[in-house]
């Protein structure tokens, strides 16, 4: 049992490192190109898919603890730090974040106005969004918003 805690917490931690870099290109390339005004912690914390996370930690945890081949266990920590830090490339990184953040072509209805654009961030309280025929980038509080 004691084995099996350890591959848990090496897991979470090396999959915390790896997302860390995921966020941290994701953050320089595409909220700071946009503009966004928010936190690296809050931007991390509020886009974790804990199922995805933990199924990672415990495929990593048992790779690194228990699989006793340790070119096979560099080469995938390798293999996973390149890509974890792929999102520090610029293309890259805009590319994830608008993969991951961005909704298309989305109608937001906000008592008398109708907003119709890109939705670069959705937030804990606001909306980042830009709207199509104003031709700039707006924010809108989410309790203002019609559902």
């Amino acid at each position: 049992m004691s084995k099996f805690i350890q591959a848990m917490f090496t897991g979470i931690l090396i999959t915390f490192v790896l997302d860390f870099f995921i966020f941290l290109g994701i953050f320089l390339n595409y909220i700071r190109k946009y503009e966004i005004d928010v936190y690296y912690n809050i931007l991390f914390v509020d886009h974790q898919n804990i199922i995805i996370f933990m199924s990672i930690s415990f495929i990593l945890g048992i790779i690194i603890i228990y699989i006793n081949s340790t070119m096979f266990t560099l080469f995938i920590i390798t293999s996973l730090t390149i890509v974890s830090f792929s999102p520090l490339i610029p293309s890259i990184g805009q590319s994830v974040g608008e993969t991951l953040l961005m909704e298309r072509d989305v109608t937001l209805d906000k008592e008398k106005y109708t907003f119709y654009g890109d939705i670069y961030y959705n937030g804990r309280k606001q909306i980042v969004l830009y709207e199509y025929e104003l031709k700039k980038t707006i924010i809108l509080n989410k309790k203002d918003i019609k559902q």
